[in-house]
Protein backbone atom coordinates (compact mmCIF):
# COMPACT_ATOMS: atom_id res chain seq x y z
CA UNK A 1 0.00 0.00 0.00
CA UNK A 2 0.97 3.40 -0.78
CA UNK A 3 0.48 6.10 1.27
CA UNK A 4 -0.31 9.51 0.72
CA UNK A 5 -0.11 12.86 3.25
CA UNK A 6 -1.59 16.12 3.14
CA UNK A 7 0.20 18.50 5.45
CA UNK A 8 3.66 18.49 6.82
CA UNK A 9 2.87 19.16 10.59
CA UNK A 10 3.22 16.86 13.86
CA UNK A 11 0.81 14.02 12.61
CA UNK A 12 2.47 13.68 9.60
CA UNK A 13 5.76 13.61 11.83
CA UNK A 14 3.94 10.64 13.60
CA UNK A 15 2.86 8.89 11.02
CA UNK A 16 6.43 9.23 9.11
CA UNK A 17 7.90 7.95 11.74
CA UNK A 18 5.74 5.09 13.08
CA UNK A 19 4.87 3.87 8.98
CA UNK A 20 8.18 4.36 7.51
CA UNK A 21 10.72 3.78 10.05
CA UNK A 22 9.20 1.40 12.68
CA UNK A 23 7.24 -0.31 10.27
CA UNK A 24 3.98 -0.06 12.22
CA UNK A 25 1.60 -0.72 9.18
CA UNK A 26 1.52 -2.48 6.20
CA UNK A 27 3.41 -0.10 2.67
CA UNK A 28 4.98 3.06 3.02
CA UNK A 29 4.35 6.91 2.91
CA UNK A 30 6.07 7.90 -0.78
CA UNK A 31 4.67 11.08 -1.34
CA UNK A 32 3.36 14.13 0.96
CA UNK A 33 1.49 17.52 -0.46
CA UNK A 34 2.23 20.37 1.51
CA UNK A 35 2.46 24.72 0.99
CA UNK A 36 5.21 24.75 3.94
CA UNK A 37 8.55 23.93 1.37
CA UNK A 38 10.64 24.28 4.77
CA UNK A 39 9.11 21.58 6.68
CA UNK A 40 8.23 19.60 3.38
CA UNK A 41 11.68 19.63 2.56
CA UNK A 42 12.82 18.42 5.94
CA UNK A 43 10.50 15.68 6.10
CA UNK A 44 12.14 14.44 2.13
CA UNK A 45 15.87 14.74 4.20
CA UNK A 46 14.91 12.60 7.04
CA UNK A 47 12.18 10.04 5.40
CA UNK A 48 13.19 9.80 2.15
CA UNK A 49 9.66 10.20 0.78
CA UNK A 50 8.73 12.62 -2.27
CA UNK A 51 7.36 16.22 -1.51
CA UNK A 52 5.26 18.07 -3.52
CA UNK A 53 3.97 21.53 -3.24
CA UNK A 54 1.12 20.64 -6.39
CA UNK A 55 -1.90 18.61 -5.62
CA UNK A 56 -2.27 17.43 -8.94
CA UNK A 57 1.37 16.08 -9.23
CA UNK A 58 0.94 14.48 -5.62
CA UNK A 59 -2.00 13.22 -6.57
CA UNK A 60 -0.75 11.74 -9.62
CA UNK A 61 1.52 9.70 -7.56
CA UNK A 62 0.24 5.63 -7.46
CA UNK A 63 -0.63 6.16 -3.90
CA UNK A 64 -3.76 4.45 -2.68
CA UNK A 65 -4.59 6.02 0.38
CA UNK A 66 -4.32 9.60 1.37
CA UNK A 67 -4.54 10.97 4.85
CA UNK A 68 -5.17 14.21 5.35
CA UNK A 69 -3.54 16.21 7.97
CA UNK A 70 -4.32 19.83 7.91
CA UNK A 71 -6.33 22.61 9.47
CA UNK A 72 -10.52 22.35 8.59
CA UNK A 73 -10.07 25.42 5.90
CA UNK A 74 -7.20 23.73 4.27
CA UNK A 75 -9.10 20.13 4.31
CA UNK A 76 -11.89 21.55 2.70
CA UNK A 77 -9.97 22.90 0.08
CA UNK A 78 -8.43 19.50 -1.01
CA UNK A 79 -10.44 16.86 0.05
CA UNK A 80 -12.86 16.54 -3.28
CA UNK A 81 -10.10 16.34 -5.60
CA UNK A 82 -8.62 13.19 -3.43
CA UNK A 83 -11.73 11.54 -4.36
CA UNK A 84 -11.93 12.21 -8.00
CA UNK A 85 -8.51 10.86 -8.25
CA UNK A 86 -9.95 7.43 -7.03
CA UNK A 87 -8.00 7.61 -4.21
CA UNK A 88 -9.28 6.35 -0.53
CA UNK A 89 -9.37 9.31 1.82
CA UNK A 90 -8.38 9.33 5.70
CA UNK A 91 -10.01 12.48 7.38
CA UNK A 92 -8.29 14.02 10.57
CA UNK A 93 -10.09 17.13 10.63
CA UNK A 94 -13.61 16.28 11.43
CA UNK A 95 -14.81 19.40 11.93
CA UNK A 96 -14.42 20.32 8.09
CA UNK A 97 -17.76 18.68 8.27
CA UNK A 98 -19.81 20.99 10.04
CA UNK A 99 -20.79 21.75 6.88
CA UNK A 100 -23.21 19.15 6.15
CA UNK A 101 -23.98 19.69 2.80
CA UNK A 102 -20.03 19.03 2.21
CA UNK A 103 -20.35 16.11 4.13
CA UNK A 104 -22.57 14.29 1.91
CA UNK A 105 -20.95 15.89 -1.36
CA UNK A 106 -17.76 14.44 -0.59
CA UNK A 107 -19.86 11.02 -0.02
CA UNK A 108 -21.58 11.05 -3.22
CA UNK A 109 -18.09 11.70 -5.16
CA UNK A 110 -16.48 8.85 -3.04
CA UNK A 111 -19.07 6.39 -4.10
CA UNK A 112 -19.30 7.49 -7.61
CA UNK A 113 -15.51 6.95 -7.90
CA UNK A 114 -15.40 3.55 -6.02
CA UNK A 115 -13.78 4.39 -3.06
CA UNK A 116 -13.61 5.14 0.83
CA UNK A 117 -13.79 7.65 3.60
CA UNK A 118 -12.61 6.54 6.53
CA UNK A 119 -12.90 8.44 10.29
CA UNK A 120 -10.90 8.16 12.98
CA UNK A 121 -12.18 7.77 16.10
CA UNK A 122 -9.75 10.74 17.27
CA UNK A 123 -9.71 11.60 21.35
CA UNK A 124 -12.53 8.92 22.15
CA UNK A 125 -13.68 6.08 21.78
CA UNK A 126 -17.02 3.54 21.65
CA UNK A 127 -17.68 4.55 18.10
CA UNK A 128 -18.55 0.80 17.49
CA UNK A 129 -21.24 1.03 19.93
CA UNK A 130 -23.41 3.53 18.85
CA UNK A 131 -23.04 2.09 14.94
CA UNK A 132 -24.31 -0.90 16.46
CA UNK A 133 -27.02 0.22 18.60
CA UNK A 134 -28.43 2.37 16.01
CA UNK A 135 -28.47 -0.43 13.46
CA UNK A 136 -32.44 -0.78 14.26
CA UNK A 137 -33.21 2.65 14.76
CA UNK A 138 -33.26 1.20 18.70
CA UNK A 139 -30.40 4.48 19.87
CA UNK A 140 -32.34 6.99 21.81
CA UNK A 141 -29.88 9.28 23.39
CA UNK A 142 -26.03 10.37 23.18
CA UNK A 143 -24.37 12.90 25.27
CA UNK A 144 -20.65 14.08 25.73
CA UNK A 145 -19.67 15.96 28.38
CA UNK A 146 -16.12 17.25 27.45
CA UNK A 147 -14.34 19.24 30.00
CA UNK A 148 -10.79 21.12 29.11
CA UNK A 149 -8.49 23.35 30.79
CA UNK A 150 -8.44 26.90 31.01
CA UNK A 151 -5.02 26.90 29.25
CA UNK A 152 -6.07 24.47 26.51
CA UNK A 153 -9.02 27.06 25.80
CA UNK A 154 -7.39 30.33 25.85
CA UNK A 155 -8.94 31.27 29.04
CA UNK A 156 -7.64 32.37 32.63
CA UNK A 157 -10.20 31.46 34.98
CA UNK A 158 -10.07 29.33 38.59
CA UNK A 159 -13.37 28.03 38.59
CA UNK A 160 -14.95 25.12 36.62
CA UNK A 161 -17.84 26.47 34.02
CA UNK A 162 -20.24 25.22 31.83
CA UNK A 163 -19.36 27.08 28.62
CA UNK A 164 -22.10 25.63 26.57
CA UNK A 165 -24.97 22.96 26.67
CA UNK A 166 -27.03 22.18 24.11
CA UNK A 167 -27.17 19.93 20.40
CA UNK A 168 -24.21 19.14 18.50
CA UNK A 169 -25.74 21.35 15.84
CA UNK A 170 -25.45 24.25 18.19
CA UNK A 171 -22.36 23.67 19.45
CA UNK A 172 -20.88 23.71 15.71
CA UNK A 173 -21.57 27.26 15.56
CA UNK A 174 -20.49 28.22 18.74
CA UNK A 175 -17.13 26.12 19.31
CA UNK A 176 -16.18 25.03 15.69
CA UNK A 177 -12.31 24.27 16.86
CA UNK A 178 -13.62 22.12 19.66
CA UNK A 179 -15.97 19.95 17.53
CA UNK A 180 -14.40 17.27 15.87
CA UNK A 181 -15.53 14.67 18.71
CA UNK A 182 -18.56 15.83 19.07
CA UNK A 183 -19.13 15.71 14.93
CA UNK A 184 -17.83 12.24 14.88
CA UNK A 185 -19.93 11.12 17.61
CA UNK A 186 -22.96 12.72 15.79
CA UNK A 187 -22.07 11.15 12.48
CA UNK A 188 -21.86 7.42 13.98
CA UNK A 189 -25.47 8.03 16.24
CA UNK A 190 -28.14 9.81 16.05
CA UNK A 191 -27.55 12.87 13.58
CA UNK A 192 -25.90 16.65 14.90
CA UNK A 193 -29.42 17.52 16.02
CA UNK A 194 -30.11 15.20 18.67
CA UNK A 195 -26.93 14.62 20.42
CA UNK A 196 -26.46 16.71 23.21
CA UNK A 197 -23.16 18.62 24.10
CA UNK A 198 -21.77 20.04 27.29
CA UNK A 199 -18.39 21.82 27.38
CA UNK A 200 -17.07 22.44 30.39
CA UNK A 201 -13.84 24.54 31.77
CA UNK A 202 -12.52 22.72 34.75
CA UNK A 203 -8.92 24.19 36.47
CA UNK A 204 -8.48 20.92 38.42
CA UNK A 205 -8.58 18.82 36.06
CA UNK A 206 -4.90 17.76 34.58
CA UNK A 207 -5.81 16.32 30.92
CA UNK A 208 -9.07 16.80 28.97
CA UNK A 209 -11.98 14.37 29.12
CA UNK A 210 -14.43 12.76 27.75
CA UNK A 211 -17.54 11.19 29.29
CA UNK A 212 -19.91 9.94 26.40
CA UNK A 213 -23.45 8.50 27.85
CA UNK A 214 -25.73 6.54 24.98
CA UNK A 215 -29.24 4.92 26.12
CA UNK A 216 -31.20 2.73 23.52
CA UNK A 217 -33.06 -0.98 23.54
CA UNK A 218 -29.54 -2.21 23.32
CA UNK A 219 -29.13 -0.80 27.06
CA UNK A 220 -26.79 1.65 28.39
CA UNK A 221 -23.03 3.10 28.04
CA UNK A 222 -20.78 5.38 29.59
CA UNK A 223 -17.37 5.86 28.40
CA UNK A 224 -15.00 8.30 30.05
CA UNK A 225 -11.53 9.24 28.20
CA UNK A 226 -8.84 11.23 29.81
CA UNK A 227 -6.29 12.19 26.82
CA UNK A 228 -2.60 12.62 27.09
CA UNK A 229 -0.99 14.70 24.51
CA UNK A 230 1.37 14.43 21.60
CA UNK A 231 5.11 14.90 22.98
CA UNK A 232 5.00 17.18 19.87
CA UNK A 233 1.80 19.24 20.05
CA UNK A 234 -0.31 19.82 23.54
CA UNK A 235 -3.19 20.72 21.50
CA UNK A 236 -3.32 17.64 19.80
CA UNK A 237 -4.46 14.33 21.79
CA UNK A 238 -1.70 11.17 21.17
CA UNK A 239 -4.90 9.04 21.26
CA UNK A 240 -6.11 11.38 17.94
CA UNK A 241 -2.76 10.60 16.02
CA UNK A 242 -2.55 7.10 17.41
CA UNK A 243 -6.80 6.78 15.77
CA UNK A 244 -5.03 7.18 12.23
CA UNK A 245 -2.38 4.79 12.30
CA UNK A 246 -5.14 2.07 13.62
CA UNK A 247 -7.42 3.00 10.32
CA UNK A 248 -4.07 2.23 8.13
CA UNK A 249 -3.29 -0.58 9.98
CA UNK A 250 -6.61 -1.82 9.74
CA UNK A 251 -6.75 -1.40 5.81
CA UNK A 252 -4.60 -4.46 5.55
CA UNK A 253 -5.70 -6.98 7.90
CA UNK A 254 -7.59 -9.98 6.62
CA UNK A 255 -9.22 -9.80 10.15
CA UNK A 256 -11.27 -7.47 11.29
CA UNK A 257 -12.63 -6.49 14.51
CA UNK A 258 -15.94 -4.49 15.74
CA UNK A 259 -18.15 -2.73 13.26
Amino acid sequence: MNIGIIGTGNIATFLLEQVNDKRMADGRITAVFGRNVEAGTRLKERFGMEFYTDLGEFLSTPVDTVVEAVTVDAARLFLKQVAEHEKDLIVSSIGVFKDFEFLDELTKLAETNGTKIYLPSGAIGGLDVLQSARALGGLKSVRLTTRKSPMSLGMETDREQVLFDGTAFDAVGEFPKNINVALVLAIAGIGVHETKVRIIVDPKIERNTHTIEAQGDFGKMQLQVENNPMAANPKTSLLAALSILSVLQNKSHALRIGS
